[in-house]
């Protein structure tokens, strides 16, 4: 199977069992996204710090960012190797939105429109979303959403204002 570029968010806000702190949990993650079969991480975003959404006021922020990956795999094994990764952090899924060590969504791959079986694509809520257009925009300059046909600077400036913050480069 030929790779396709796919573009994978990384968020976490809470430390894995037996310490880390969530943006070492995110560096952790794109280093076993490299080490996974089928899978070459090309590029990195910035980590950026944003809200839950939706808010919560007893939760931490979040740590996100974007992996451009060039993928060898079905759209389901690319999923499947996300939450292959996701529980190796030890990530648990008590409720929607709940707090989490890790969190790994396929925003993309290679422009594919699909409503399911999972994974729908492109992800149905990323255009929304600040923590994930602005690390997209540092990987994939230019990406065009699938669907509505918008470029991601016209995403981002369409936006209402989100609490988000540039931590650090890759």
């Amino acid at each position: 199977m030929a790779a396709e570029a796919a573009l994978v968010a990384i968020g976490a806000n809470l430390p894995r069992p037996g310490g880390g702190t969530p943006i070492e949990t995110c560096r952790w993650a794109v280093a076993r996204l490299g080490a996974s079969p089928g899978l070459r991480v090309r590029a990195v975003s910035s980590w950026w710090e944003s809200a839950p959404i939706p808010p919560d006021p007893s939760a931490p922020p979040f740590v996100n960012g974007v992996a451009l990956v060039d993928a060898a795999l079905t759209p389901e094994a690319l999923l499947a190797a996300l939450h292959a990764i996701e529980a190796e952090a030890g990530r648990a899924r008590p409720y929607p939105n709940a707090p989490r060590v890790l969190d790994l969504d396929l925003i993309d791959l290679g422009g594919r429109v699909r409503a399911g079986p999972a994974p729908v694509l492109p992800h149905p809520r990323a255009h929304l979303r600040a923590f994930v257009l602005r690390p997209l925009a540092e990987v994939a300059p230019g990406w065009v959403h699938p669907v509505t046909g918008e470029a991601v600077e016209g995403l981002i400036a369409a936006l209402a204002p989100q609490a988000i913050r540039r931590l650090e480069p890759a």
